[in-house]
């Protein structure tokens, strides 16, 4: 049975920095040290990244996953200019970018971690991998606008006539997202065979993108069982989306109410929660499972 070789990735930029910082840490705790974690910055980010970088850490740089064409310009904070589309906004690019990734990492699997996650429990990526297979997240479908536009733009991207696609539809979107690299390359030859241009230009001209869709429809109407994943719909990732802050109280209440099965939590970025409220409670929890050393103490 074949092997597989795993890579995780974080588009970050600095306003996330404290945030990565400790997804980087808990990385250090609860995952193997065979397992490379990659965090995609952009040239201006690099050098206060390069903080995290170490053994079992690389930065890379975004620009080196672009064409020539697509630029930061100074003026510009809200998206870059592309020399063949529309500029593209920041959210469009970061998609783009963790599509991109299978180009420079030439990992198995790509497991995709967003910065405003932290581990809090030992994560084995192999307990993504079912009899060979790898997993997928897919949840019921359901019906939401948000959610059925993002399916819109796959199927118009892939070449699925609107009409042929049932809705509600299956949701894709998670946290600690595993998708297979050999795909990914299959996914650039169906944008280009469809639009007849560039994988990435294609992207940059969407103005509505949900990059865990895009792939996951990828997979459903093409590949199917030769696609090499089965589907789960168990979150592992405790999650708080709403844009306001906790009080302690609430953070603590939090963290308490993880549930047992779950590895990881994710406090929204937009609920804007300074990192230090909550570091101290992801410290107990590593020190409940023994992974709190003096070498990785949180400051």
């Amino acid at each position: 049975m074949k092997t597989f070789d795993f890579a995780i990735i974080t588009p970050s930029y600095a306003p996330d920095f404290e945030r990565c910082r400790l997804l980087s840490w808990s990385i250090n705790q609860f995952v193997s040290p065979s397992i490379t974690h990659y965090i995609i910055v952009e040239r201006r980010d690099l050098s206060l990244f390069r903080q995290l970088q170490g053994p079992k850490t690389e930065i890379i740089n975004v620009e080196s996953l672009l064409p020539w064409w697509i630029q930061r310009v100074p003026f510009f904070k809200n998206g870059w200019v592309s020399l063949k589309t529309l500029p593209i906004r920041n959210w469009i690019m970061q998609q783009i970018v963790k599509i991109a990734a299978a180009q420079s990492i030439h990992k198995d699997v790509l497991v995709f971690v967003d910065s405003d996650v932290t581990f809090v429990r030992p994560f084995n990526p192999q307990s993504f991998i079912r009899d060979g297979q790898v997993r997928l997240f897919q949840e019921p479908p359901y019906d939401d606008e948000t959610h059925l536009r993002g399916h819109r733009t796959a199927n118009k991207l892939l070449g699925i006539p609107d009409i042929n696609m049932g809705y509600p539809a299956p949701g894709y979107i998670g946290q600690v997202m595993s998708w297979r690299r050999d795909n990914v390359l299959k996914l650039y030859e169906r944008l280009e065979s469809v639009s007849g241009r560039g994988w990435v230009e294609t992207l940059a001209n969407s103005w509505h993108l949900a990059e865990y869709i895009l792939y996951g429809v990828f997979v459903d109407h093409f590949l199917k069982e030769q696609s090499g994943h089965y589907y789960d719909a168990q979150k592992i990732c405790h999650e708080y989306w709403t844009p306001q802050p906790m009080s302690d109280e609430e953070l603590q209440n939090f963290f308490a109410t993880i549930p047992p099965e779950y590895v990881a939590v994710m406090i929204s970025a937009k609920a804007g929660i300074p990192v230090e409220r909550y570091q101290s409670l992801v410290k107990s929890i590593a020190e409940g499972h023994g992974h709190l050393t003096e070498v990785n103490r949180l400051n």
